[in-house]
């Protein structure tokens, strides 16, 4: 990302960050129904970019035992999850709600088809500046 445009780089990082959390609301919703299980969520994208933008992108996880194993997307360690409230837990312990998880899965989806759209226009009209394209 050194060589990028900073408009490219925050919509890459802003792609990276709907990822990750698309895959934590994901478990949120495959874990609904699993004892004692915490909805997880991140924490909001300026927060997370700032943290990234200031050079903390370097971070890696911390390996407390022989068996575990470091995160394998670099940016899986920037943005860190935020255990909200979730919804109200039943008796076995667990505080998914599908509706919410359902919800912000969507959501997520939109955000993220957007992010997408404004990176592929902002490389076709470097490419009309450049005059690789008609």
């Amino acid at each position: 990302m050194a060589g990028d445009l900073p408009i490219l780089s925050a919509l890459k990082a802003r792609m990276h960050w709907h990822q990750t959390r698309q895959k934590l609301l994901s478990e949120n919703v495959a874990n609904a129904d699993s004892v004692g299980y915490k909805p997880r969520d991140l924490k909001s994208f300026g927060a997370s970019y700032a943290a990234a933008s200031l050079g903390i992108s370097s971070v890696q996880p911390r390996v407390t035992a022989a068996n575990h194993i470091g995160a394998a997307d670099p940016y899986e360690a920037t943005f860190s999850p935020d255990k909200g409230k979730g919804a109200e837990t039943v008796p076995s312990g667990n505080s998914v709600s599908l509706e919410e998880e359902m919800t912000k899965l969507a959501e997520n989806q939109m955000d993220y088809a957007a992010a997408i759209s404004l990176y592929t226009k902002s490389m076709n009209y470097l490419k009309i500046a450049l005059g690789k394209r008609s």
